[in-house]
């Protein structure tokens, strides 16, 4: 779709994007960066896994880095002035984020979300100003954010297409230089295996070509749930492969998004979504942090390597995401009647999962 400049060489819109483009670097520079928690494994393992805990940020996930990106590639390149209506096709926690920053900077935001959207995820866009757009097919936010972008003049911001480029992959405080920072006292500073999910593919698209272009010989897996296109399309190779889409919110797609990078990621693990979901409360019990369902994806993964480690008698750490809070899900991943309607059995996950630690 072809994009609206704002007028670039007018005085007041180049002050207005230099006191935006300030506004939202500060909101940065207040923010310490996010804690890296250890989980508790038995050291006689030798084995270390982390959690970094994206959930700190001000709207409390890990799309608010995405959001400050996004926000900042969209004023660098004349996407965004000082009246500019912000649009954004998700389904949540990033236009949570993208809805602070847009009130941030004083600009109207609109959420084009599918209908079935947690109402914890809605309410919070609303509480940051932005209006919720709900559609019923999951598919068509796409068509009707453009369609809207073309109705108010705004800027669509297109997370799905611009998430692995707004990001310095190379540096620049990205997730990727924070975690290898972090990690530089522990027992095995280079982790052996960093696990994450995909949405827009942004994250482990930076973090991948980070690994690559800083030399270290960390593996990058992506953590994938029912019903998302980025398995099948990884396993085969066959990026015009379609999905019904996930239950799981935050990662899985039903199509392949444009910033998806399969070649950076070494290996993908599918996570039925009961056991996503089981894995979410098991954290929750052993660990204190109340997590989402995203992060029990990828804990669910990260199981599944840590026992492929001891098995070969590897040595090393695995490093994941905490990428929002539980709370967002109390009405959904948290309730056990609307389990019971999805057809979700947790508990034998819940004791697979409860076996891994000793007793």
């Amino acid at each position: 779709m072809r994009k609206n400049f704002v007028d670039r060489h007018d005085a007041s819109t180049r002050r207005w994007v230099a006191e935006a483009v300030r506004t939202v670097e500060a909101d940065a520079n207040r923010s310490c960066d996010t804690h890296l928690h250890v989980f508790p494994l038995p050291s006689d393992w030798g084995v270390n896994l982390y959690l970094k805990d994206e959930s700190v940020h001000p709207t409390g996930s890990l799309k608010h880095r995405l959001a400050r990106s996004l926000f900042l590639y969209g004023l660098a390149n004349g996407w965004i002035g000082p009246s500019t209506t912000i649009i954004e096709a998700s389904s949540g926690s990033t236009a949570v984020s993208e809805a602070y920053f847009a009130r941030l900077l004083g600009l109207p935001f609109i959420a084009v979300m599918p209908a079935s959207t947690s109402p914890e995820k809605c309410h919070l866009i609303e509480f940051y100003g932005g209006k919720c757009h709900l559609v019923d097919d999951p598919c068509a936010i796409y068509e009707e954010s453009n369609r809207l972008t073309a109705e108010t003049g705004g800027h669509f911001m297109d997370q799905f297409t611009y998430a692995e480029r707004a990001t310095d992959w190379r540096g620049n405080n990205n997730i990727a230089e924070s975690i290898y920072a972090q990690m530089a006292l522990e027992p095995h500073p280079e982790p052996s295996w960093i696990v994450v999910g995909a949405g827009t593919g942004g994250t482990s698209s930076t973090i991948g070509r980070y690994i690559r272009y800083r030399r270290h010989a960390t593996r990058l897996a992506v953590a994938d749930p029912e019903g998302s296109a980025f398995y099948p399309a990884w396993v085969s190779g066959d990026l015009t492969v379609t999905a019904p889409g996930s239950r799981i919110e935050g990662i899985g797609r039903p199509r392949v998004e444009p910033s998806f990078q399969p070649a950076v990621i070494d290996r993908m693990i599918a996570v039925p979504d009961a056991r996503s979901i089981a894995a979410m409360h098991w954290t929750r019990e052993v660990t204190g942090l109340d997590v989402g369902g995203s992060t029990g994806t990828n804990m669910a993964a990260c199981v599944d390597l840590v026992r492929e480690m001891r098995a070969a008698g590897e040595r090393g750490s695995v490093v994941t995401l905490v990428c929002d809070r539980g709370d967002r899900y109390r009405g959904t991943y948290g309730d056990p009647e609307w389990l019971a309607a999805q057809g979700l059995d947790v508990e034998p996950h819940l004791d697979d999962l409860r076996a891994f630690l000793p007793g």
